[in-house]
């Protein structure tokens, strides 16, 4: 919900009760309106929607970017009124502006990613944290497209991978995009193991970036690694990212394996040799997939989600849930119990290593142990590895080695480099 705060009285009134989420509200330069991006978000801190402009006095919003095929992720309004904006658009960045009454234009779009922007006081400069799959993080600053770094910090860096590529495809009447990693030395003659690795969210976008941990590594120990971005990503509109809702793990799992057929279709991949990895709602589809097709020869699910009726009472951020949901799990368990791997977990064949925080409030570690502990009953190969201290996100050093490590030799075991 969208507030005012009389800054002398305290007094608070309601300008706006949003259907959704909303993230980076700006006043305008005449105090008038709050700009703001609005949609289907599932993690605080990865924005993604359409542009609405709310009158501050009253009134209807109105959606400026609306029907585009584009994902808002942040804004500023330029001393002119009108708005300066980035966006995830089909797996790249784009930077635009919404004029008065105006549609948004394209004043820059590329295959790299801009993060912490920051505009001049006149509108005409700008400068942000660039990164691409070439390109290490570096402060870059300048006119409006035309940046230049201003930093050296990583320039030592050189990319370990190969050439990376946008895949696209077509799925169920959606435009679909992912990114292919290839190893750095690729010989034709051969057929080399792929690696899915699925992002989190599901509300976020694969974009290009400097990759790390797995997604840096595996191409250097000769896998390919395709980074889809299935519907409920950001990059193709607002109704894209809200095809997932109350369908997790039907029509995004689809979009997965249809990518997996244009990656192999692109690249010289052994079809046979394909495994999965993924964290948190990416944990989630590694989970899922091995309960839905046997595709796929090794699995890696960190972070995970096999039962999201439980998962609903066990977690500290359950609100999410309900947008994507439709209702709570007590007044609608039965779509819970759908898209949760555990209904499934018979189908299960696929040699599975599962990866946990302890201290996880976000997926909390018993889903990693109800996952493993059906797989160990079922006979079906798996190991349990849980991080001591560690929440969501496993940061310490010992451990993120010790994590890789895990997953370069669960994958060589049973797809073999």
């Amino acid at each position: 919900e969208l507030y005012v705060v009389d800054a002398a009285s305290g007094e608070t009134r309601s300008i706006w009760k949003p259907p959704l989420q909303i993230a980076n509200p700006r006043w305008s330069p005449d105090g008038q309106s709050i700009a703001l991006i609005h949609g289907l978000m599932s993690d605080e801190g990865s924005t993604g929607g359409d542009i609405f402009v709310v009158p501050v006095s009253g009134g209807a919003p109105r959606n400026l970017t609306e029907g585009q095929a584009l994902s808002a992720s942040w804004l500023a309004w330029r001393p002119g009124g009108d708005v300066l904006f980035t966006a995830h658009v089909e797996g790249e960045t784009m930077v635009g502006i919404i004029g008065p009454g105006g549609a948004p234009r394209a004043t820059w779009r590329g295959p790299a990613t801009l993060t912490s922007m920051s505009l001049s006081r006149d509108g005409a400069r700008s400068a942000a944290i660039h990164e691409s799959f070439s390109d290490p993080p570096e402060v870059w600053a300048g006119p409006m497209g035309g940046w230049q770094p201003v930093t050296r910090v990583n320039a030592g860096l050189r990319a370990p991978w190969g050439e990376v590529k946008s895949v696209r495809w077509e799925s169920d009447g959606h435009r679909v995009q992912g990114w292919l990693i290839a190893p750095p030395q690729v010989d034709p003659s051969r057929r080399y193991p792929l690696v899915v690795n699925v992002h989190g969210g599901p509300s976020s976008a694969v974009s290009p970036r400097w990759p790390s941990r797995w997604t840096a590594l595996l191409p250097t120990q000769g896998y390919f690694v395709f980074l889809p971005n299935p519907r409920g990503s950001y990059g193709f509109g607002e109704a894209y990212t809200q095809a997932n809702v109350k369908d997790f793990g039907y029509g995004d799992l689809r979009d997965i394996l249809r990518g997996v057929d244009a990656a192999i279709a692109s690249a010289p991949i052994d079809g046979q040799r394909v495994g999965i990895i993924g964290w948190s709602y990416g944990g989630f589809m590694s989970m899922w997939a091995v309960t839905q097709t046997d595709r796929f020869k090794a699995a890696v699910a960190g972070a995970g989600i096999v039962n999201w009726q439980s998962y609903y009472g066990q977690n500290r951020i359950d609100r999410w849930m309900i947008p994507f949901f439709g209702a709570s799990v007590y007044d609608d368990p039965d779509v819970y119990a759908r898209s949760s791997p555990i209904t499934f977990i018979k189908k299960v064949k696929t040699p599975t290593l599962v990866l946990h925080g302890d201290r996880d409030s976000e997926v909390p570690t018993p889903q990693g142990y109800e996952f493993w502990h059906a797989l160990k009953t079922l006979g079906v190969p798996t190991q349990l590895v849980i991080f001591e201290g560690e929440g969501h996100a496993v940061s310490r050093p010992d451990h993120v080695r010790d994590m890789q490590r895990r997953v370069v030799a669960w994958f060589d075991r049973y797809l073999g480099s």
